[in-house]
């Protein structure tokens, strides 16, 4: 492609040659410059015209980006209808959640003055009618979903309490001498009796349970092993120490299978059944001593196991 350039005084014709790439490269540069001129004068004028209302321009604006508008509000409320529907979904399971954690703080014997401390006071009374809004505005979606957070916050905390109660009661109940020593009838119980060498009505200040020689004796609870001591009366013994002046004694043993300070756990050997001591033959004496004064054991044995069994009953007799 020629283009031929004259000019008047010069009499001058000048040619430029261009090729079909240098159209299209110049064309393209045109395009882009008009584009930036066009998106320059959208900015500058119609946005001002539109902010500042004037006459014609502001109303072709309007016109313009009032569909934008429209689909932009019609998604907002749909997203706050979503969002309203799973706040109410939030606050169900809350409700659930609210006595779920009653019931837990029931079970660990959490009184209600314990309880309320926790939570943080919201100042005076409240009450009146529920009227739900037809449609939330987003400030108060805001506003439940904290308030919805804060309780869930208040919750995980009460079953963090919760739970630490349990574990302390599981772990008293552990130290409370509630499993038999030897599995096997009680030949004699706690009370007064004739003594079995003697003859004479004596104080008997345990449970007896008759065994082969050699039966595994077990800790009746968790605790530290005061001593294996060999007493004239008793024989070889064994005593458990199960905290807050709670003492369990094995006597007539065979031989004991633990060592003093040993920390020992319910249900584990600590001895064999025999017949040293002053007895008439194998057996375990079994005694429960709470600030060193002996205790029925049968009703730490029945604690454990609900209703009285009828050998404990025979052994209180």
């Amino acid at each position: 492609m020629q283009v031929l350039i004259t000019h008047g005084r010069m009499a001058r014709t000048r040619v430029m040659q261009l090729s079909a790439l240098q159209i299209v490269l110049s064309a393209l540069a045109l395009a882009f410059v008009l584009m930036m001129l066009s998106g320059a004068i959208y900015h500058f004028v119609f946005l001002k015209a539109a902010r500042e209302g004037w006459p014609v321009v502001s109303q072709i604006v309007r016109l313009v980006v009032r569909d934008e508008i429209a689909q932009r509000d019609r998604f907002m409320r749909e997203n706050l209808d979503a969002m309203a529907q799973k706040v109410g979904e939030m606050q169900a399971k809350l409700v659930k959640l609210e006595a779920m954690s009653d019931r837990v703080s029931g079970l660990a014997g959490l009184k209600p003055d314990e309880v309320l401390p926790l939570r943080h006071a919201g100042g005076g009374g409240k009450g009146g009618p529920y009227i739900p809004l037809a449609r939330p505005s987003l400030d108060e979606l805001q506003r439940t979903v904290a308030g919805l957070d804060e309780a869930t916050d208040w919750h995980t905390d009460l079953f963090i309490f919760s739970e630490s109660r349990l574990f302390q009661a599981r772990f008293e109940s552990l130290r409370v001498p509630s499993a038999p020593p030897v599995e096997g009838v009680i030949g004699s119980g706690f009370g007064f009796r004739s003594d079995p060498i003697t003859g004479r009505a004596a104080l008997h200040t345990g449970l007896d349970f008759p065994a082969e020689p050699g039966t595994p004796i077990v800790a009746s609870a968790g605790g530290v092993v005061l001593g294996t001591d060999w007493h004239a009366e008793y024989g070889h013994t064994v005593e458990l120490d199960h905290g807050n002046g709670l003492v369990t004694r094995y006597a007539h043993c065979l031989k004991a299978l633990v060592k003093p300070g040993q920390v020992v756990k319910r249900g584990q050997a600590i001895a064999e059944v025999g017949s040293s001591g002053r007895s008439t033959g194998p057996h375990l004496h079994f005694e429960v001593l709470l600030q060193g004064v002996p205790q029925d054991p049968a009703r730490f044995l029945a604690a454990a196991s609900g209703p009285v069994h009828p050998q404990l009953q025979t052994a209180r007799r």
